[in-house]
């Protein structure tokens, strides 16, 4: 399978499923997620692709130059930026949008809940613990040099920085929304989870085995779940985030904070 195939039948189909879905949703004005308009979500997808390319690029071509995984150059268009094929850059671009839609979608049927939301500091904080201690554990490992840990912790301290920032601003507002956000990211991870395995079995990437666990789940490694648990959820708690009326008062509360000191 090439990469680019790969990207068509489990990436492009599953788009127009869901851009079809979104417009017949706008012609029969299903209701608008959270309060927000189609072009604030539009320009909250919008944001995360920019992200998504300008925040992944330095990571991924780190990983491919360094041989953490690598492809099979029969089955790429032989175009690269750095060390990284077209392909992966397509990618990042086509999961953001999936991602982006599915939560669309799910938030046009996923009302918010009813009760009152109550600002919570301490549930902030709460939340910070587990992803801080597992950035600091993978910095250890690749400080030294921990060969088989390299992909994974590669991962955390790529992903889990600013999920930490987004869980300082709103892990309170995140669990408000605990239901859109949950169905955003496990049903996403499991699909893309096993396109990837299916891809791996057909040789279109291969992971380094002296950089990997080697623990696998089918023909997954571990670390390919993890990747797409953390990009979910990065994209997930961005777009609640952004968008989720909890979230504008309290950015405003932090611009007064600012403009009084």
């Amino acid at each position: 399978m090439t990469y680019f195939g790969f990207l068509f039948f489990f990436l492009c189909i599953p788009l127009l499923a869901m851009s079809w879905t979104t417009f017949i949703d706008q012609r029969s004005h299903q209701n608008a997620p959270l309060s927000a308009s189609p072009r604030a979500v539009c320009l909250a997808i919008g944001l995360h692709l920019i992200l998504a390319l300008v925040y992944t690029t330095p990571w991924d071509n780190y990983l491919v130059a360094t041989g953490v995984w690598f492809y099979n150059p029969r089955l790429v268009t032989g175009l690269v930026i750095g060390w990284v094929p077209i392909e992966e850059y397509t990618f990042f671009v086509l999961q953001t949008l999936l991602s982006g839609l599915w939560w669309w979608f799910l938030a046009r049927r996923v009302w918010p809940a009813k009760s009152s939301f109550q600002p919570a500091v301490r549930f902030r904080l709460a939340a910070l613990p587990a992803p801080v201690l597992l950035c600091l554990a993978s910095l250890v490992l690749l400080i030294l040099s921990f060969k088989p840990a390299t992909y994974l912790a590669l991962e955390c301290i790529w992903a889990l920085p600013p999920i930490i920032i987004q869980l300082i601003f709103g892990a309170d507002i995140l669990w408000q929304h605990r239901g859109l956000v949950v169905l955003t990211i496990l049903p996403l991870t499991l699909y893309l989870s096993l396109a990837d395995a299916l891809a791996i079995s057909s040789g279109t990437w291969v992971i380094a085995r002296g950089q990997s666990l080697n623990v696998f789940i089918g023909a997954l490694p571990l670390e390919e779940l993890v990747f797409f648990l953390l990009t979910n959820t990065l994209i997930a708690f961005g777009i609640t985030l952004l968008l989720a009326p909890e979230s504008r008062v309290r950015a405003g509360e932090i611009r007064k904070w600012f403009v009084r000191n």
